[in-house]
């Protein structure tokens, strides 16, 4: 928690700067027009992997502001090397999102999200699938090219973190007691999504 609510800060601070250095905000939150959002996950080991796509429209309220709903699907799966068995899973779901861009450099968002996972509690995999929420906090690069499409590279921190998450096997930060033995991971992601103007 405490290195994501440092990059929240550290985003804060960097827009009150910048604010402070005569930038206006446009305080019109009319509609303004829409775009269609989308990421792309994927990772892969001999122990299987998984592969999804998450897609957002957006609705734009004013220059800085969008937000709209979500949907996602990925596909999960496990082979188990000492039994040669495999096994596959569909995990779906929706949601809705809100991001805040600031001066094409930065962004700061919430995406919500409930997930039909596989997992169970504690990590275990059963075919008896259960809804996962998910509720994104987080912020990072955000840059247009050529009003034809828009780039958000950031990272983003679970803040209810389920037992259940199908994003548990995305998480990379890891944790450490106080001897320095691992103690788990913080639910921390990486997400890079394209955003394409549908006004144009």
């Amino acid at each position: 928690m405490k290195y994501a609510l440092t990059v929240l800060l550290g985003l804060s601070l960097t827009l009150n700067t910048a604010h402070a250095q005569n930038f206006e905000f446009d305080q019109d939150f009319s509609f303004s027009g829409n775009e269609i959002g989308f990421d792309i996950a994927f990772s892969a080991s001999t122990n299987g992997g998984n592969a999804g796509l998450g897609l957002k429209y957006g609705f734009n309220f004013g220059e800085y502001l969008v937000a709209g709903p979500s949907v996602r699907y990925e596909r999960l799966w496990i082979k188990n090397q000492l039994t040669t068995q495999s096994a596959g899973y569909n995990m779906f779901g929706g949601g809705a999102f809100v991001h805040g861009r600031f001066f094409n450099a930065l962004f700061l968002g919430a995406e919500f999200e409930m997930l039909r996972s596989p997992y169970q509690t504690a990590g275990l995999i059963s075919k008896n699938t259960t809804w996962a929420p998910t509720l994104f906090l987080g912020g990072g690069f955000s840059m247009e090219f050529n009003t034809l499409i828009r780039l958000n590279a950031g990272i983003m921190y679970d803040v209810i973190n389920a037992d259940n998450s199908p994003f548990r096997s995305s998480y990379f930060m890891q944790k450490k007691t106080a001897l320095g033995e691992p103690a788990g991971y913080l639910p921390i992601i990486y997400r890079i999504a394209f955003f394409i103007p549908l006004n144009n």
